[in-house]
């Protein structure tokens, strides 16, 4: 049978519940939430089950059961439009599902450990709703029981939703299994958790001869610990370990163990290698070597690593820790004794965590007061290390650009068309993650002349970029976009970061005044992934020329300015698309 779970089409995504098959009772109206969606027919695990139900049209906006399968993680998924749900692309995901039509009752004797009351949609008064304060099975539809175990006790709680036009009853049961049956269930949900926590991880232990042999010690014991609590295993987390002192060297490579124990064995033979604590020259190993498919990198797990420091690092940190996350590395720092105020000036890199992690939240960062405090760390990190969804840093299509944007602002696009534009780029810059180390976004605006609105950096997070955006004022006058071309690689992708992809979109509605062929040519040569958005009468052979090859995946025309958001999906998939066939890590 499968296990049963009543859900809010609002809130939950696949990938928080840890079955590999169960049943969603959806209530109505959920489209109304607009909940997002990824992929269609095969849904990344982010995306709500509910919309994704009625999107493949299982259900309608009415509601109702649906399974649930979950599968593999794919490597493209393509957004469409269907039964008035839009879903979204996405590149790469760990994790996938399918739904389809329930036609069979629940089988009561199953039970699931938690379960989630739905949020009702605005405007619906909330009732107040059982809080589980310890594991609570949960059934759709009681049946009798067929079995011979002893009868369980039953309390059905309803809530009903104030008077709306619709009104709609939900019914939340819960059902106190005979003890066996409990038992057997703790068993098998702890072994799915472990398997759901796919990461890479790699551990930087401090072998400095400044943290003693007792200390060592002690590190090694939380390291054995975290293994255990992690349930190492090829479906679920490999873990590996580096020490540093002077230079890195790797005490147990990602692919060498399969099982906590053989992992906690290696633990125990590990031997202090001692010298200072260069955590720079440990990160930069890790990125250049350690996280290599030669060293059992998997490409299809986040890549984690959790740094353990006694005092603070001899070297720099923050150059080789921002390369680090570039190329995808998720950076946990573990602190333990920190300076004290007298011991500040000895610091090579002030505030070094705060350079060195991509959040600076509190989320990626765990400080510990003392070495023997350190085992009350296991379980906050694990339970970090393990929630997929917060590893944003991550290098996915959305966070690895620096683009520019070349905007035409002749006086053949007009106020309105020109605001219109503007609209366009603020939707396609919304996709994407903003910051110093994700993607980065400059614009240009051209007539004869060129203007440079805002650099690559200078706004470095959404809000403020998506202000700077709408603040562009309308310039008017010739159409020479060869030389913004030209002008956007000297002002722009001469100061892009090394490993970031360098992507241009030039938006122009005329033929051009100078030549475009040339310049292109040439912004093309520097790894420029450029792509033409031609609107009205722009000249379709110089679209081609500025496009990138394939021309039809990089160019685009369209008759009249307020059909330009047609294309922001597009582009955003082509994008992603491109970003994913390139090897990484």
């Amino acid at each position: 049978g499968l296990t049963p779970v009543l859900l809010c089409c609002t809130s939950v995504l696949a990938g928080k519940i840890n079955l590999p098959e169960f049943i969603v009772k959806c209530p109505a109206h959920c489209k109304e939430t607009k909940q997002q969606v990824y992929g269609t027919g095969v849904f990344a695990s982010i995306s709500s089950i509910c919309n994704a139900a009625i999107h493949s049209g299982v259900i309608t906006n009415s509601g109702g059961k649906v399974i649930v399968r979950k599968m593999a993680g794919q490597n493209i998924y393509k957004g469409t439009n269907s039964n008035g749900v839009r879903s979204l692309s996405l590149p790469k995901w760990r994790e996938s599902f399918v739904v389809s039509v329930d036609a069979l009752p629940p089988d009561p004797s199953i039970v699931y450990s938690s379960f989630s009351v739905c949020p009702l949609l605005s405007g619906q008064k909330e009732a107040k709703a059982p809080v589980a304060t310890t594991a609570l099975p949960v059934t759709t539809a009681p049946e009798p029981a067929t079995t011979t175990a002893p009868e369980p006790t039953t309390t059905t709680t309803t809530t009903t939703p104030a008077p709306t036009t619709t009104t709609s009853t939900t019914t939340i049961t819960t059902t106190t299994p005979p003890p066996t049956t409990a038992k057997a269930h703790t068993h098998t949900h702890t072994h799915t958790h472990a398997s759901y926590c796919k990461v890479d991880l790699a551990f930087l232990m401090d072998g400095s001869w400044s943290i003693g042999k007792r200390r060592f010690k002690i590190q090694k014991d939380f390291l054995a610990e975290v293994a255990h609590a992690i349930n190492v295993g090829v479906a679920g987390p490999m873990m590996g370990i580096i020490q540093y002192g002077d230079d890195p060297v790797t005490e147990i490579s990602l692919k060498t163990y399969s099982n906590s124990r053989d992992v906690k064995t290696a633990i125990d033979k590990i031997v202090q290698k001692g010298g200072l604590s260069n955590v720079g020259r440990a990160l930069s190993y890790i990125n250049k070597q350690y996280f290599s498919d030669a060293n059992g990198n998997r490409g299809g797990a986040p890549n984690v690593a959790v740094v353990l420091v006694d005092g603070w690092p001899t070297d720099k940190v923050e150059e080789a820790s921002r390369l680090a996350r570039e190329s995808g590395i998720n950076i946990f720092f573990v602190t333990i004794e920190g300076p004290d105020d007298n011991e500040k000036h000895n610091v090579v890199e002030a505030n070094f965590v705060d350079k060195a992690v991509c959040r600076t939240n509190g989320f990626f960062s765990l400080p510990v007061s003392s070495w023997f405090a350190l085992r009350k760390a296991v379980q906050p990190l694990v339970k970090r290390v393990c929630d997929t969804d917060r590893l944003v840093c991550s290098k996915t299509c959305l966070n690895a650009n620096d683009i520019a944007f070349v905007i035409d602002g002749s006086s053949s696009v007009g106020t309105g068309n020109f605001r219109t534009v503007l609209q366009f780029v603020a939707n396609v810059t919304r996709e994407f993650e903003i910051s110093d180390t994700d993607t980065r976004v400059g614009a240009v605006q051209y007539t004869y002349e060129q203007r440079l609105e805002f650099a690559f950096g200078q706004h470095n997070n959404k809000a403020d970029l998506l202000n700077a955006i709408k603040r562009i004022n309308y310039w008017s006058g010739g159409t020479s976009t060869g030389a913004a071309i030209t002008y956007a690689a000297e002002q722009l992708f001469s100061k892009s970061k090394p490993n970031k992809r360098k992507i241009m979109i030039v938006i122009t509605d005329g033929r051009s005044y100078d030549d475009v062929r040339a310049p292109a040519l040439a912004v093309h040569r520097q790894g420029v992934i450029a792509y033409s958005i031609g609107i009205a009468w722009a000249a379709q052979d110089e679209l081609e020329y500025i496009a990138t090859d394939p021309d039809k995946e990089h160019s685009f025309f369209v008759d009249e300015f307020d059909s330009l958001y047609k294309f922001v999906p597009k582009i955003i998939h082509n994008i992603c698309q491109e970003f994913n066939s390139q090897p990484r890590n």
